[in-house]
This record gives structure tokens, sequence and C-alpha cells, in this order.
């Protein structure tokens, strides 16, 4: 790598570019510019030349065609190790090109803005930019590329301590890092003409461009043997346990990374403030109140034995009396919008406990629900439900009453959550029993009616999906239940509604099911 002598400065993201440019100047280096960059530079009294006239010819199309000519892609793409080259660029009079900062139109940013037009988002499509990374990342043995302004400080030490010369090894890793961003630009382009092609409601993209950015590197996977890391999805955006911010305990591992989405995203079911406990991705207690700590304290009643080492979420801010409430049980990672200082004085004192600030309350889906398989990817929409009574039958004779409607809708929210076969028995707005996760349903309604106890007796239960026979209905009446609610559709329905039916019991079809596999 030659010394950098000459340097092609345009970015969309002026972050420290000014710096930067004062920093090459007093190295010496000719630097050459475009649009909003030049006119940037040149209010800052640093000398710069502006590209058209190096090219000879305007900017034109409305900035469409700035930097597309041979002027400087020749000086960029030249290889100075072939003398043909070289002799090319001297007869055509085109000075060659060592340093290439650049960075491309927002167009993420631009196309998340409530109300952007389709014009508006062609025209942040880069065209000059992306081909300039390219062609000076292609060309890395002899082209520095920064596409990053977090790297223009490295570069300028890296400068100033080798005479001017960026080393071979720093070029490949910007080179690696150009592409990347190139990459990661064009899957957002081609995810938002995806979804603009409108191919109708629950319809799948003809392909799938993923752009994520590795968040951290963690301890290990599900497994000390397991290397893992965590990414955020660039694309999809808004506020995510990926970009969250950690405010005390250790680094998060693998499995509370999974567990923390699993809490999150079943307490942001619930207007009225919420505890949700989970424990190896399953809610093993959840209740609502009106006072937080009495919802801790109903969630972590359900199952105080699995809420030992587990995560836990909260739907609104924790206070102090909230943080006394819990800081006798062993949490491995806790959720909530934010915590108050005392709050968080009296958590921090347990110190292998990890705390996470997710900031202000995101209901929306955004973005794919992705699974890997070997060789694959699975790819469906979010599991959304509008809790839509309208939509919902009561099938018995008797209808639930409104204490009763409430506890169904709670577990039903809850069961939306839990692994299936899932059975939920709630009671005054708190789980009391949670069957998951077993090959038969009558098995998790004999693991939920256990857990329960006495409590069962006057509770509601919620099935993820039908009875295909009457045993687990039995089996939840007999411990004391006195509503169900359940999506419907087994070939033998009459047989689960005439067990409730002989015992005075209320059963309601909602019409949709909720594995959760």
């Amino acid at each position: 790598m030659p010394r950098v002598k000459r340097a092609l400065i345009s970015v969309s993201d002026k972050a420290d570019i000014v710096w930067l440019a004062r920093e090459l100047e007093a190295m010496g280096v000719e630097m050459i510019s475009t649009g909003g960059t030049y006119k940037l530079l040149s209010q800052e009294k640093i000398e710069v030349t502006p590209v058209a006239e190096v090219t000879g010819f305007p900017e034109m199309l409305d900035g469409r065609v700035k930097t597309l000519h041979p002027k400087v892609h020749g000086g960029i793409l030249a290889d100075r190790d072939k003398p043909e080259h070289l002799r090319q660029l001297d007869f055509q009079k085109i000075g060659a090109i060592d340093l290439v900062v650049v960075n491309l139109y927002p167009f993420a940013q631009t196309v998340a803005r409530p109300g952007v037009t389709r014009e508006e988002a062609i025209e942040n499509i880069d065209i000059g930019g992306p081909t300039m990374v390219r062609a000076a990342a292609k060309n890395h043995a002899h082209v520095a590329i920064v596409v990053n302004p977090a790297r223009y400080s490295a570069i300028i030490e890296e400068l100033k301590g080798s005479s001017g010369v960026i080393s071979p090894e720093t070029c490949r890793e910007l080179a690696r890092e150009a592409f990347a961003h190139t990459a990661e630009y064009d899957a957002m382009i081609s995810s938002y003409l995806e979804a603009e092609a409108g191919r109708g409601p629950g319809a799948q993209d003809a392909r799938l461009a993923l752009s994520f950015e590795k968040v951290s590197d963690l301890r290990y996977g599900e497994n000390p043997h397991q290397s893992a890391s965590l990414y955020a999805d660039r694309q999809t955006g808004g506020q995510s346990l990926a970009t969250a911010g950690q405010v005390a305990g250790p680094a998060l591992s693998f499995n509370n990374i999974l567990d923390g989405e699993a809490a999150w995203q079943c307490v942001l079911e619930f207007d009225q403030p919420a505890c949700v406990i989970i424990k190896h991705n399953n809610p093993c207690g959840a209740a609502v109140s009106d006072y937080r700590p009495t919802a801790y304290q109903k969630a972590y009643d359900c199952d105080p034995v699995s809420a030992f080492g587990s995560v836990i979420a909260f739907n609104g801010t924790v206070c102090s009396r909230c943080a006394e409430a819990m800081k006798d049980n062993f949490i491995e990672l806790l959720l909530a919008p934010e915590f108050q200082p005392d709050a968080l004085e009296i958590l921090s004192a347990k110190k292998d406990l990890r705390i996470m600030e997710m900031g202000e309350i995101d209901r929306e889906y955004r973005g794919k629900d992705m699974r890997r398989i070997h060789g694959g990817l699975l790819v469906q929409e979010y599991d959304v439900d509008p809790y839509d009574r309208s939509g919902w039958k009561v099938v018995t004779k008797k209808t639930p009453t409104d204490a009763q409607w409430e506890d169904l809708i709670f577990a039903w929210k809850v069961a939306k959550h839990v692994k299936s076969n899932a059975i939920v028995l709630a009671r005054g707005g708190a789980t009391v029993g949670v069957g998951a996760g077993q090959m038969s349903r009558v098995d998790s309604a004999m693991i939920a009616v256990e857990k329960a106890g006495g409590r069962a007796a006057g509770c509601s239960v919620a099935s993820d999906a039908f009875f295909p026979f009457p045993d687990a209905v039995e089996k939840v009446i007999s411990a004391g239940a006195e509503a169900i609610i359940q999506p419907g559709g087994s070939k033998r329905d009459d047989d689960a509604l005439a067990a409730c039916e002989r015992h005075g019991v209320a059963m309601v079809f909602t019409g949709m099911r909720h594995f959760r596999h």
C-alpha cells in the first residue's frame, strides 16, 4: 500500500467528517468531494476540490450522477502493480485515489419514517456511493475504503504512525467491512421492494435478504461447548431485547436472552400492571394487579420452586417496594421499561442479577418470525391475536361470569406463550397452575392441576389447541375448574362439551389456535 496522497470523501453520515478532513489536510493529503460533503468542508475552510472539477462534468440529474466517471473510478480501480494501468492513468490524466471515505444514503431511516412516499424511498437508493465502495474494496491492495465513522480516529492514528501508509492488514479488514456495508444496504432495499409488492395478507417474499449486525459475543451457547453471539436485526428496528440497555449484572448468556424474550413478549400482552416469570422458555407464573409488587407475589406464588433461577419481566416501572419483594429470590435476569433509582440500588446488591432497561413499551411486531433449520429457514408471520370477543362463542348452556371472563382472557393470553401442549389454570388475575410442552394434552392438564393443588378450585382454564379427547377436560373439572377457553374444532368437541354440561362448567371457543413449538 503506497502512502496516502489523495482521498475522495463523500458521506451521508457526516459525524466527525470535519475532524477527519482537518487531520488529512494537516498531513498534506489532497481531498476531492461531492455535494453536501464538499459544501460542509468548504464552509469549514478546508481545502477540497469538487468532483465536478475533476471529471469536467457537473453533478447531473438531481444528483443521481456525480461520481460515475472514469476520472473517479479509474483513480480508484487502477492496479498500481501493473505498469500498463499506470500508463493509462498517465495518458488519460487520471490521478490515483488512495483513500475513499464513503457511507451511503440513509435508505433505512427514510423508509422507516411514517408516511414516506415511494418516490422518496427510490431517491434514497444510493448508486454512486455503493459503486465507489465496491471499487475501492475490490482494489484494497492499493486503496483504503472507510465506511464507518467509528474508524476515523484509528485510521488517522495509523497514518500518523506510519508516514501516511495504511497497512495491508488494515486495508483487508476495511474491505471486508465495506462489502458487508453494501450487502446490508442492498438487503434493506430488496426487503423494502418485496414488502411493497403487496402480494396479499400472509404472503411470503419470493426472496429473503437478511441483515444482522453483531451486538456481542456470548460466553457460550445453550451449552458450554457451543460458541454463540447475539445479532441485531438492522431492517426491522424498534425496541427489542437485542438493542436494550443492560444496567446491572454480568453479561447475558444465550439462555438468558431466549428466556428474556419469552418473558418480555408475554408481559406485553397486558395493559394492566403485570409480572411474568419464565423458566426454560415457559411461564411458570404470571399475574396482573393494580399494584406491581402484588402482581409479582401472585406470579411467584404460582410455582415458587420453578421461580428459583428464573427470568422475570414487568410491563411498567419497577419501584423500591417491588425490588424489596424480589430481593430474596434468586433471579437470573430482570426486565422492565425502567427502574426507579432506589429500586436499582436494592437490586444491584444482588451481584449475579442481570438487569435490562427495555425503554418505552413497543407492542408492534416488525418483520417475520424465523427459525433456522439445517440447510434452510422457516419463516412465518408472528402469532398476533386481537382478543376480539365478538368472534368467540360460548358453546355451553352456562355463560361465564364477568370474573370468569377476565380470568379466561388472562389465561388465554398466557397460554399463547406456553410451549404446546399448553394448559393454563388461572384465578383472580394470576396463574395457579401451568402445564407445558407435554406430548399429550392430558399430561399437561395433570401437571397444571398438580402445580395448582387446592388453588384450582374455582379456576378458569385455557388450552392453546382443541381437546382431542375429553380426558383433559375431565381432569381440570375434577380439580375444580368452572370455565374453559379453547379454539374448538376437534372431531370430539361434543365429548368435551358433554363433560362441561354434566358439571355445569362454561366453555368458550375462540376459533384461533396458539401452538408454540
